[in-house]
């Protein structure tokens, strides 16, 4: 999925450009959406078809768990069936690390709060320099205990400058940082304060942020505020479920805030006792068959707004800024386009009659 870039009205903090395969994060870079396969990765077919899907839902870079040396070994066939890159995951073995950059990994992420070993990471940073892709410094507030004072935060971005610094030291700068907790208020102060120590892109996210609503709204919290203040290029929302709903839920973040656009965007609104229609059903109905309608391309992807209204009476004008729209009465309603009324239809043809507008927009 090609990304639309939307006017900002916020200034980014200036980073340097780290490739991923072949997608940039930092520098000015589109804020790519990152999500993670749920599925242990040795299991090759099941993870191939899972990125696929991804891919398909506008996912710019994945990542895999890497429990073992099949996990390792897979990435080596996995990579050669997709198309955008896959990041391998490492935890506590540094083996498995060189085992996956061999394997033809994109990226690696290590964790220094459970991979400590100077000399062992230095040899992972060796072999990543060979082969000349990134690693993301990814700190998880669960993974270290704050043993050196202060707040949480301030221990997770001690702990990361002191990484940074091994980094250096071994003339390695091809470096992402990530500092996650699930506590969306020590998420957003750690960032904020790390953004003022390094020029390295960092990768956002709330980890262990739950169930879809709830995580939803973490994520939007934590990951919006930060994109709001300039902070962050790239991005992955940690939900329990699947990698889909997070690349959804990362997509609209994004949306939101006018960074990226990932389609057409639906308003509609809350309905009240004048609403005659059963407007749950429509908007449901119509974002079904939106996602089933739309592909893959650079029209697609335009900033399309589309309102669907449960009151005839104000809906044009509450939402006339939108592109195209209908505006429900008592078993019919009025379709309009950017607040100009084009002709009455029936409550059965509404979702027709929308994406046929919309299909001449895009």
């Amino acid at each position: 999925m090609h990304p639309v870039i939307m006017n900002r009205k916020f200034e980014r903090r200036k980073t340097r450009r780290i490739m991923v395969g072949d997608v940039p994060v930092g520098g000015q870079a589109p804020v790519s959406v990152q999500s993670m396969v749920k599925v242990r990765t040795a299991a090759v077919k099941a993870v191939i078809a899972r990125i696929r899907r991804l891919e398909e839902t506008g996912c710019d870079i994945v990542r895999v768990a890497v429990k073992d040396r099949d996990d390792a070994d897979a990435i080596r066939t996995i990579v050669s069936k997709v198309r955008i890159p896959v990041v391998a995951d490492i935890h506590f073995d540094h083996r498995l690390a060189l085992r996956s950059i061999e394997a033809g990994a994109d990226k690696i992420r290590i964790n220094p709060g459970n991979m400590t070993d100077p000399g062992e990471i230095r040899s992972v940073i060796k072999a990543a320099k060979r082969r000349r892709i990134p690693i993301r410094i990814g700190l998880n507030s669960g993974s270290f205990p704050a043993t050196d004072g202060g707040s949480k935060e301030d221990s997770m971005v001690r702990s990361a400058m002191r990484a940074v610094r091994m980094f250096e030291q071994a003339d390695f700068n091809n470096i992402i940082i990530s500092l996650k907790a699930s506590d969306v208020v020590s998420t957003i102060s750690a960032y904020k304060k790390l953004s003022r120590l390094c020029d390295y892109p960092l990768h956002l996210g709330v980890t262990a942020s739950g169930l879809p609503y709830e995580g939803a709204i973490k994520s939007a919290i934590g990951i919006g505020t930060l994109l709001f203040e300039g902070i962050g290029d790239t991005i992955r929302v940690s939900l329990t479920g699947s990698p889909e709903e997070e690349v959804w839920v990362a997509q609209r973040i994004l949306s939101a805030l006018n960074i990226r656009s990932f389609g057409p965007e639906i308003i509609s609104c809350p309905t009240c006792g004048r609403c005659g229609v059963d407007l749950v059903r429509v908007v449901r109905e119509f974002e079904k068959n939106l996602k089933r309608t739309m592909k893959s391309s650079d029209s697609q992807n335009r900033p399309v707004t589309i309102a669907i209204m449960g009151c005839e009476v104000n809906g044009p004008g509450e939402a006339k800024e939108a592109d195209i729209g209908i505006a429900a009465g008592k078993g019919s309603g009025v379709l309009f386009r950017r607040g100009k009324v084009l002709r009455r239809i029936a409550e059965k043809d509404f979702v027709k009659e929308l994406l046929k507008e919309l299909r001449r927009l895009t």
